[in-house]
């Protein structure tokens, strides 16, 4: 068992892995705060500085509370739909960062392929012995 682990940790996809898993945490950080710091302050500004986290349905009880907290600690059962819109916001802002993030590291990539002009495929081998034919004829 412990040499099936040794073979398996030894794999260079394995090592491929755990350096993406590791690159991305660190992408993690990236992307929250330019989410958070950057994109989501616009957003609110756009839209007013309306805050959707305290938008909620009261489902019971006899008074009715004004802040999602509020009703949170009083144990009324609410539907929180406001937390949802939050999340979809910041989902949104999230996945066109990304989008930005990949659309630019493509584009490099292109001019990168671009600049350095391909090599032609080698000539098939029956071209090469018709080459060398015409050539003995020539002769």
């Amino acid at each position: 068992m412990f040499k099936e682990f040794k073979d398996f940790i030894a794999r260079g996809n394995v090592m491929d892995m755990a350096v993406g898993i590791v690159m991305g945490a660190a992408f993690t950080a990236i992307v929250n705060s330019a989410v958070g710091d950057i994109l989501m302050p616009i957003i609110g500004w756009m839209m007013a500085g309306v805050d959707f986290s305290n938008y909620f349905i009261q489902l019971g009880g006899e008074q009715a509370y004004d802040s999602l907290a509020a009703a949170k600690e009083a144990g009324i059962p609410v539907i929180s739909y406001g937390v949802l819109v939050n999340a979809v916001i910041n989902f949104l802002a999230v996945s066109m960062f990304v989008f930005w993030v990949v659309k630019g590291t493509n584009k490099l990539k292109k001019k990168e392929e671009a600049a350095a002009p391909a090599e032609p495929p080698p000539t098939p081998e029956d071209i090469v012995l018709l080459r060398e034919i015409r050539d003995s004829l020539k002769k």
